[in-house]
């Protein structure tokens, strides 16, 4: 038998990916997303999207529910979005706010899911983004989003940080993911330097599954894939 994974964000393009390729492994696997993942063996369905606060009481108190308040060896978390908007724009306040949500909010909730129910030596992941370790002046709220993903990564590796004893947080930080969505809206793009969802949840896997292939705990790790050929770097 497997271990226990929570995926947040378990619903969309890459999440469904995770949990398929933990779910073959014979991992149990749970999935917190606006929507049910009948792949998952359950399913936190948020309702609460205007409120951070009760976002992540109804989240902790469903999941806890669904893992029968029993531990995870891993807190998956690959929420996001993406959305344009410069300073002139007149939808940057709607997209920051968007942004934030998809981004921080799940994010801020995977962490403090991990404090409670991740096993010591768990593994907690976060979704950032490359082109944000610099300034992003067309998408304000997109690049400020992933940017305070990458700094709760650091914070949390510190050893007052709340998480379990040798946990392991990392930040994954792709430039483009192969997704249907991106490929509807991208149809003349270099597919070739895009990273596959394969990939990724393969990674993902290691990391949980082989505590010694991961990074140092608070790395910001760069997915970079060039001419069809992806490899991971220090950010």
């Amino acid at each position: 038998m497997g271990g226990r994974a929570l995926v947040y964000g378990g619903s969309g393009a890459l999440g469904r990916e995770v949990v398929s390729f933990f779910k073959a492994r014979q991992w149990w696997v749970c999935v917190a997303d606006l929507t049910e993942n009948p792949a998952a063996d359950c399913s936190v369905i948020i309702t609460e999207t205007q409120d951070l606060s009760k976002q992540s009481e109804q989240v902790m108190e469903k999941f806890s529910e669904c893992s029968k308040a029993g531990e995870v060896d891993a807190i998956l978390c690959v929420a996001g979005g993406f959305g344009m908007g410069g300073v002139k724009s007149p939808e940057l306040m709607s997209s920051a706010d968007l942004m934030w949500k998809q981004s921080v909010w799940s994010s801020l909730i995977s962490s403090q899911i991990a404090a409670k129910f991740l096993k010591k030596g768990g593994l907690l992941q976060l979704t950032g983004a490359m082109p944000c370790l610099g300034p992003t002046p067309a998408l304000l709220g997109y690049g400020m989003a992933k940017a305070a993903v990458h700094q709760l990564t650091k914070s949390l590796s510190k050893s007052s940080s709340g998480l379990p004893e040798d946990s392991c947080v990392l930040a994954i930080l792709p430039r483009t993911l192969d997704t249907p969505m991106n490929r509807k809206a991208m149809p003349s793009a270099d597919f070739a330097t895009w990273t596959p969802l394969s990939f990724v949840a393969e990674q993902l896997f290691q990391w949980a599954s082989e505590p010694s292939s991961r990074h140092a705990s608070g790395s910001l790790v760069k997915v970079v894939t060039t001419a069809g050929r992806t490899e991971l770097l220090p950010a």
